[in-house]
């Protein structure tokens, strides 16, 4: 097959294949009991968490287990929080993982790759709507957490003003948007390994195969980010500032962070999303 398959059709016309292209891509991803499935499991560790905190004998001595998990019991609203520390290494990974992998190895599989590319999509549009597919995708997972946490945290513990890291307090209301800017920081965190999902879908017609090698990958960056002997990559690896967003919990809010680890997640894009379409616009489809 070409290296890009279109067929006669106005200029005006091609915005609207785009989004009718997009659209399905989104009700076919969120349709799928897989999809569902995640984020229900996704949903259910702010629960546990919440559930062990309210039923243990014995408060957390500050320090021990994951951030913040010490002061659930003092203020309800670092449930959400303390879920996303939790999700962050390797939960959300794996699920991210799963779709980003399944994105053009998934369609190949099944067949239905060629009839796409039969549409006046072309091969950079339908990479660019399954890379938008694995986008919604991560933004639905971190608000699920984020979501189930808040809620468990206003169910079974008590919820007031919030002491930051700064030792600042502040309000109900704006500790809520603090928590909406960590989860917009852990999905901007996520992109960089969407897209290398989405670059190891282009290399294979077997999706489970990148799936698996998407979430191997995300494993494998954390420890080597933890090993002192390579300090002088960590700050190459797309998984450095998957917990850097500290500074969003202080007063003022410290933006140095968040546009770090944005910078690094966008070079992880345009290398991937580059090297994903030299690789399928020459790709043979056959099925």
């Amino acid at each position: 097959m070409s290296a890009d398959t279109t067929t006669h059709s106005s200029p005006g016309a091609r915005p609207a294949v785009g989004w009718s292209l997009l659209g399905s891509e989104l009700s076919v991803l969120f349709r799928r009991l897989r999809t569902w499935a995640m984020l229900l499991a996704l949903a259910a560790v702010p629960l546990l968490i919440a559930l062990a905190v309210k039923l243990s004998s014995r408060p957390v001595a500050p320090g021990r287990g994951p951030l913040f998990l010490d002061r659930i019991t003092q203020n309800g609203l670092f449930v959400a929080v303390t879920a996303l520390v939790v999700c962050v290494p390797l939960f959300l990974p794996l699920t991210i993982g799963v779709v980003a992998g399944d994105t053009i190895a998934g369609e190949a599989n099944m067949g239905t790759l060629r009839y796409l590319l039969i549409a006046p999509a072309g091969r950079i549009r339908l990479l660019l709507v399954k890379y938008a597919g694995a986008v919604a995708f991560c933004f639905a997972a971190t608000v699920t957490v984020a979501a189930s946490g808040a809620l468990a945290g206003v169910v079974l513990f008590p919820v007031g003003p919030v002491t930051l890291l700064s030792g600042d307090t502040i309000s109900v209301g704006e500790s809520v948007l603090r928590s909406l800017l960590v989860a917009g920081y852990i999905t901007v965190s996520l992109l960089g390994l969407a897209a290398i999902g989405l670059l190891i879908s282009t290399f294979t017609d077997v999706p489970v195969g990148a799936m698996a090698a998407t979430i191997v990958l995300s494993v494998v960056s954390q420890v080597l980010d933890n090993l002192p002997q390579l300090d002088w990559l960590h700050p190459w690896l797309f998984s450095h500032h998957w917990l850097g967003f500290a500074d969003l919990l202080r007063q003022p809010i410290d933006w140095t962070s968040f546009g770090a680890n944005a910078l690094l997640q966008a070079g992880y894009i345009a290398v991937c999303g580059a090297l994903a379409y030299a690789k399928f616009s020459n790709k043979d489809v056959l099925s």
